[in-house]
């Protein structure tokens, strides 16, 4: 299946409209993505529909929960149903930023004489698992950060551009802190979303022990291709945005921080620090990505709430005195952004 990005010339606002055909056939086959996607991770359709959001807006996302819920095998499954070429890299505390970047190493040239050689790490993939990514040192983590931004490498002397499509995936287990390293606000920034994989319901459970345990196995069809990805990213951008709801992000970025004048009594008391420019664009492109899912041609309040939690909950950090409090992180993030809407309207 094509997915046709062509695009309609521009109205007289300047904003551009998405062919009709196009966007059923951007609908159609993500739909058919998350249903197969469905098939082999079972009871996650809230998860698997955020990751399929953070693809699409061209983001990375931070899968976080404990060890056996699945986070390895969605991560599998969306590259079997993408065509995504892809690679897994255990982080570890010994792992060095090269056994990601890449090395110079010597190399036998025709001529039978040894020369160096930039030999390319799994990082030059479309889909990168960074399996237990707090696992590994600052240093190492580092590596990922211009990958992250530029989707370029930097090494031997040489900036390296990596496959299109690029997304980063990477989990981590919130259960087991020791011989681990919290990951720098620089690093979680550069996250779309943050995910959090809980348990399944013991319906859902008994399901999974049906699936795994016989001597069928499901296996996820492709449905998507790596070009068909690049084209719904580039629809995804152009789904307009009115000013009213732009403005009720902007407003809401400013309250989130404690030293900005906006900022209630409560942020000023209990947050260490809020949203960041790149956090409003990666909350305006995840609303983008949601009204596609969900079939409309622009972006609503209802967008925005949708994608609230995943694409803030690792970018506002409460300060030592508001965790002591047991203050709600998601309940004054809510709070803050409905007041921002009915200062914007």
């Amino acid at each position: 299946m094509t997915v046709i990005s062509t695009l309609k010339p521009a109205d007289g606002r300047g904003e551009p409209r998405m062919d009709r055909e196009a966007l059923d056939t951007l609908l159609e086959s993500l739909r058919d993505a998350r249903s197969e996607i469905g098939r082999v991770v079972l009871g996650q359709h809230e998860i698997v529909e955020q990751l399929l959001i953070g693809l699409i807006a061209g983001g990375h996302v931070l899968l976080e929960g404990p060890p056996g819920a699945g986070k390895t095998l969605l991560v599998k499954t969306l590259a079997d149903v993408t065509g995504l070429s892809f690679s897994r890299v255990q982080f570890t505390p010994d792992l060095m930023p090269a056994d990601i970047t890449g090395s110079l190493v010597l190399t036998p040239d025709g001529a039978g004489h040894n020369v160096l050689k930039f030999q390319p790490g799994p990082i030059f993939t479309q889909l990168l698992l960074a399996d237990e990514i707090n696992r590994a040192t600052p240093r190492t983590q580092s590596a990922l950060l211009e990958a992250m931004q530029e989707r370029t490498v930097s090494a031997a002397g040489a900036s390296m551009k990596l496959p299109q499509p690029f997304c980063v995936l990477a989990t981590q287990n919130p259960i087991e802190m020791e011989g681990t390293y919290s990951l720098p606000e620089a690093q979680i920034d550069r996250f779309m979303f943050r995910i959090d994989v809980g348990y399944p319901s013991a319906e859902t459970l008994a399901s999974i022990l049906h699936a795994t345990t016989g001597a069928e196995q499901s296996v996820a069809r492709r449905v998507l291709t790596p070009e068909e990805i690049l084209s719904i990213q580039a629809l995804v951008r152009t789904v307009p945005i009115a000013e009213h709801v732009r403005n009720a992000v902007a407003l809401f970025a400013l309250a989130t921080q404690p030293g900005a004048k906006e900022a209630s009594k409560d942020v000023q008391r209990f947050v260490r620090f809020g949203l960041s420019p790149r956090g409003a664009q990666a909350l305006v492109m995840a609303a983008k990505a949601h009204a596609l899912l969900a079939g409309r041609y622009n972006v609503a309040i209802e967008d925005i709430r949708a994608v609230l939690m995943p694409a803030l909950r690792h970018r506002v950090q409460l300060n030592f005195e508001g965790s002591a409090e047991g203050v709600s992180l998601e309940g004054l993030i809510s709070k803050l952004f409905e007041h921002s809407v009915k200062a914007a309207s």
